[in-house]
C-alpha cells in the first residue's frame, strides 16, 4: 500500500493507481474540499473509468486514523506546504510522528521537496543540503534514515502526476528514507 500523505487534488494518487493497478494507493488530507473530484473519479464504476485501487481519507497527516497505522510500505510527500512542510524539515515532530507511524516494518518514505527563499517560510530551509538535513532530522527520532536523495529532472517531476509538478519553476529535492 501507498499512502500519499497531504494528497491536496488528489491527482498524484489517480496517476499513481494507474501506473500500479495491484498497489492500494490513498490519498490522506485534511482538506476534503481540496481531493473530493479526484475521490468522485476514482469512485466511478471501472467501465467508466474508476480507481478501484485508490481510496480518499480525511485526516491530518498530525493525528492518522489508528486504522492506518503500521500498514504502508511507502509514504509520499509531494510538494508540501504550511505545517506538512514544517514537519518533514525537522520542524514540528508531530508531523514526523504521524508519518513514521503510517509505515510497515520495512517502509520507506518519500519526500519531494521545493521551498524557496522567496517564499518567506521563516525557518524552513532551502537549499538542497538544508532540506536533506531536516529531513533527516525529522525522521531519525522514529527510526529512519537517508537511503537516497537526488535532484529530479523535469520529467520526473512531472511523472508523480502532483497537479504542482505543472506548475513547478524551481528546483526540486528528493529525499528518500527507510528505517533503520
Amino acid at each position: 500500500m501507498t499512502i500519499d500523505a497531504g494528497t491536496g487534488d488528489g491527482r498524484a494518487v489517480l496517476a499513481a493507481a494507474v501506473r500500479e493497478p495491484e498497489t492500494l494507493v490513498l490519498g490522506l488530507d485534511a482538506n476534503a474540499a481540496g481531493m473530493a473530484e479526484s475521490s468522485r473519479r476514482a469512485a466511478k464504476p471501472l467501465r467508466k473509468g474508476g480507481l478501484p485501487n485508490a481510496t480518499f481519507v480525511l485526516a491530518a497527516v498530525e493525528a492518522p486514523p489508528l486504522e492506518l497505522a503500521g500498514i504502508a510500505d511507502l509514504v509520499t510527500v509531494r510538494f508540501p506546504w504550511g505545517s506538512l512542510l514544517r514537519g518533514v524539515v525537522g520542524l514540528d515532530d508531530a508531523v514526523s510522528a504521524g508519518l513514521a507511524s503510517l509505515l510497515a516494518a520495512n517502509g520507506r518514505i518519500e519526500l519531494l521537496v521545493a521551498p524557496l527563499e522567496r517564499d518567506g517560510l521563516d525557518g524552513v530551509p532551502t537549499s538542497a543540503e538544508g532540506l536533506i538535513a531536516g529531513g533527516a532530522t525529522a525522521f531519525r527520532s522514529h527510526g529512519f534514515e537517508i537511503e537516497a536523495t537526488a535532484q529530479p529532472t523535469q520529467a520526473e517531476i512531472r511523472a508523480t502526476g502532483s497537479t504542482w509538478a505543472r506548475r513547478l519553476d524551481r528546483p526540486a529535492t528528493l529525499i528518500r528514507l527507510v528505517r533503520r
